[in-house]
């Protein structure tokens, strides 16, 4: 819908409008109300180009899209009806929980496989490890390929799919050859369109699947929504959203908590939501309660930094990985609450 800034256009206004939007196949309608006219575009509105060029024309105000510029994440696309599974388990089906630590320590291998066996017995349905880290110093440990041959051994002696965060093509390449069954996208490259690019190419045709951080600097949803779509784009829509907290943070909180984006996500898009309570608050002991909130909002999971001995651990662990009976309690409960919201989202949708 083009809004113009004047009640009525001039003829010739009206005519360069026609002009712009005939080069992209689309047909005007004008509908003329008491105080304004405005103008209803008939066909595809979501060419970028398009939309910049009537932004442009000074006697307009605003273009407002009806069609969502994600053509495949759209909840109304041909994907609506697509499972993302990871080792035989369907995302969206049940409320599922991975759980870890932060960051592998090579120099302490056991830690990161006790942590794997606890995070089984908990109740976990992946576990996550980070094998390579983004750091904000450049002197603070990175981690390192080696922690990979660790991720990957606790995986055969728990039979627990995994997941890591990888952050350029290389990192990519190994995680895809090793295995991995779930590659991570962090914040601070939600918005890497050439990582995602990256990634679409080389999980193509193949069962892996990537969870979507949002980034900490994101705007509107439909920003978030967008990059997955260009991981879909390029073949494969296994992806899952997980909001994991923004900025300006919160006083005392890590970031500022985003968990009630989980409804709106699911409004939009048909991708699973699993959100990262850890990040979001930044503190152990705050971790259950933004978990629990988010499985009232409706996500289909959850992504929790966990640990055997916290303090022995490195990366984020010693502050916000929880202790495993502490997860095993955040599993048990947040199903609960999850059970809750789907039965009130019936009710709200036998009532409409």
């Amino acid at each position: 819908m083009i809004i113009p800034k004047e009640a009525r256009l001039t003829a010739e206004q009206d005519t360069e409008l026609e002009a712009i939007t005939g080069e992209f196949d689309i047909h005007l309608e004008k509908i003329v109300g008491d105080h304004r006219t405005v103008y209803a575009m008939m066909g595809d509105e979501r060419h970028e180009l398009l939309i910049t060029r009537l932004e442009g024309l000074d006697y307009i105000d605003r273009v407002d899209t009806i069609q969502h510029a994600y053509k495949l994440m759209a909840k109304d696309s041909e994907l609506a009806h697509h499972k993302v599974r990871v080792n035989g388990s369907v995302i969206g089906e049940g409320f599922k929980v991975i759980a870890g630590q932060c960051t592998i320590d090579p120099k302490n291998p056991n830690y990161f496989y006790e942590t794997a066996h606890a995070v089984r017995e908990a109740g976990g349905d992946f576990l996550r490890g980070g094998v390579w880290k983004p750091r904000t110093s450049p002197h603070s440990y990175q981690g390192e390929a080696k922690a990979l041959d660790i991720l990957m051994e606790a995986k055969a002696r728990t039979g627990l799919a995994v997941d890591t965060e990888v952050m350029d093509a290389e990192q990519v390449t190994l995680a895809v050859e090793a295995g991995v069954d779930i590659l991570q996208v962090g914040a601070r490259n939600a918005l890497n369109y050439g990582l995602l690019k990256e990634i679409g190419r080389q999980i193509r045709n193949r069962p892996t699947c990537v969870l979507l951080k949002r980034s900490m600097h994101m705007g509107k949803i439909d920003e978030f929504i967008l990059a997955a779509e260009y991981i879909a784009a390029l073949g494969n829509p296994n992806i899952i959203l997980c909001p994991r907290g923004t900025v300006p943070t919160m006083d005392g909180y890590r970031n500022h908590p985003d968990e009630s984006i989980a409804v709106l996500l699911k409004e939009r898009t048909w991708a699973p939501v699993m959100v990262d309570p850890s990040h979001s608050v930044g503190k152990a002991s705050y971790v259950p309660f933004a978990a629990l909130a988010a499985a009232a909002y409706g996500a289909d999971g959850l992504v929790i930094e966990t640990h055997v001995k916290p303090l022995a651990g490195i990366g984020d662990d010693p502050k916000q990985a929880v202790l495993p009976d502490v997860l095993a309690r955040v599993i048990r409960d947040a199903k609960a609450i999850h059970e809750l919201y789907r039965g009130h989202s019936q009710h709200l949708a036998a009532g409409a």
